[in-house]
């Protein structure tokens, strides 16, 4: 089976459209939270991803959108554009967003937003963190998101293998517990401004991370029209 794995759309729906676009034929689309937040288009996000039947679980820009935490506890911007959003959830995405869960198990994988430990606050994003939370699942791999970077994790005797993935990387999964990271559709976070999204062959047992050009410029004059913070705006072309 080939799944396309995304995370950190963020409701932006020009650069969601163009990574589902480049990536061809799959046959599962799961996604790994903060599917609204910080962009201009949660309804029509969500919509997208109800259409593609996408399996996965609820981030913490979600869970602030729905009310289900606190907003407080986001910075300024984060904060302005999450209470924007539970402004412009219509029903449907509301309640398609409140059912996903925390976490979910599916074959060899763990999916959660933040990290097995905390799903919705944890980032993994060191090498530490990582071995912390490598006997925190049962599956033999775990898939996160909420760093916006795209990451690979992979056990050894010695400790916790680091790696991040550029474009075209592949993986080759093998007996080692992992935690993977596709990176993010909708802000990516390591000086690409490219969508990120990740590639699984679950009967090859490969991972593959791609880029996706999507125009950036299209998103951010939606952001203006909603009125936006500006940072939101500036920071998608320069991939920070």
């Amino acid at each position: 089976m080939l799944v396309c794995v995304v995370s950190d759309i963020h409701a932006n729906l020009p650069a969601l459209r163009s990574v589902l676009a480049s990536v061809g034929p799959f046959d599962a689309l799961w996604q790994l939270g903060d599917i609204v937040g910080y962009g201009p288009q949660p309804d029509e996000v969500v919509a997208a991803l109800r259409e593609a039947d996408a399996g996965g679980v609820r981030g913490n820009h979600d869970a602030a959108a729905l009310g289900a935490i606190d907003s407080r506890d986001f910075n300024r911007d984060a904060r302005a554009a999450v209470r924007w959003t539970a402004r412009q959830l219509g029903q449907a995405a509301r309640t398609w967003l409140e059912a996903l869960p925390e976490r979910t198990m599916t074959g060899d994988f763990t999916l959660v937003h933040g990290s097995p430990r905390d799903p919705v606050w944890e980032y993994v994003h060191t090498g530490p963190v990582a071995q912390a939370n490598l006997a925190a699942f049962e599956t033999p791999h775990c898939l996160v998101g909420h760093t916006h970077t795209p990451l690979i994790f992979r056990q050894r005797r010695d400790g916790v293998e680091t790696l991040q993935p550029t474009d075209g990387a592949r993986l080759t999964l093998d007996e080692r517990r992992t935690i993977l990271n596709p990176g993010s559709v909708g802000q990516p976070r390591d000086g690409d401004p490219r969508a990120s999204v990740m590639l699984l062959d679950t009967e090859q047992h490969v991972v593959e991370w791609r880029r996706v050009e999507y125009p950036i410029a299209e998103t951010q004059d939606l952001m203006r029209d909603a009125g936006l913070p500006a940072w939101l705006i500036e920071r998608l072309a320069r991939g920070l």
